[in-house]
């Protein structure tokens, strides 16, 4: 990107902005008018390398029938790996199937367990993290990478700020989630930089039925909507 901008002039550059933000603008609407309609959904997240005969695909898969099953659809970020998982899981099992699909070098491609009208494509990470988080009742968060990360911490971050309403953070998969908590809770916590209650806002579970439980406890006691 800086060897591109080399080549343009300072006027050009904020010329070329301007006209971003129609882009940008033209995406938000897009998202905001189809998934509004969509009904109550909870995102899955994780890895695009997971290859369909790990374990952790097959329990995205199994989680995602039982989202389905308890009257919930499946929002994924529309590519391999758990995201196809999740929408595959949530096909087979005849729910909703919403795949927010973004513009990248590799990984990425659409999955075919989309439905035909909830495919969205974005260019613009950050669209795409805003419809995530305003249109998710929960977020379980299987084992990923980087992309994954930044999901589940921008969702703390926004609950934890108040910026948005709370909904449940799942991690599934003790084996791989428990270091990072051990982290959080013996080198944040311990030197103050978060609050204990913050601790609450992430559950450690390895099963779907688990899922399951923490969402329907939850919205036992509060409403389904969207969280801003």
């Amino acid at each position: 990107m800086r060897q591109e901008s080399k080549h343009k002039g300072w006027n050009e550059i904020k010329t070329n902005d301007s006209w971003a933000i129609f882009k940008i603008m033209g995406e938000f609407v897009s998202g905001y008018e189809k998934l509004s309609k969509i009904g109550p959904c909870v995102s899955i997240f994780g890895s695009a390398r997971t290859k369909p005969d790990h374990k952790y695909y097959k329990l995205a898969e199994e989680v995602a029938q039982k989202i389905v099953e308890h009257g919930y659809g499946v929002i994924t970020g529309g590519g391999p790996g758990i995201m196809e998982a999740g929408n595959k899981g949530a096909h087979i099992a005849g729910g909703t199937s919403v795949g927010l699909n973004i513009d990248l070098p590799f990984e990425q491609h659409d999955n075919p367990y989309i439905d035909n009208d909830k495919s969205l494509d974005f260019d613009y990470f950050f669209v795409r993290k805003v419809m995530f988080v305003k249109y998710s009742q929960g977020f379980v968060v299987m084992p990923g990478g980087f992309g994954t990360l930044d999901e589940l911490f921008e969702a703390m971050t926004l609950i934890q700020t108040h910026k948005i309403e709370t909904f449940p953070i799942i991690l599934v998969g003790k084996e791989f989630w428990g270091g990072l908590l051990d982290w959080i809770k013996t080198t944040l916590l311990d030197a103050g930089n978060i609050s204990p209650k913050d601790l609450d806002l992430i559950h450690l579970v390895d099963t779907g039925d688990e899922v399951i439980d923490i969402l329907n406890s939850f919205y036992k006691e509060y409403g389904l909507s969207p969280n801003f």
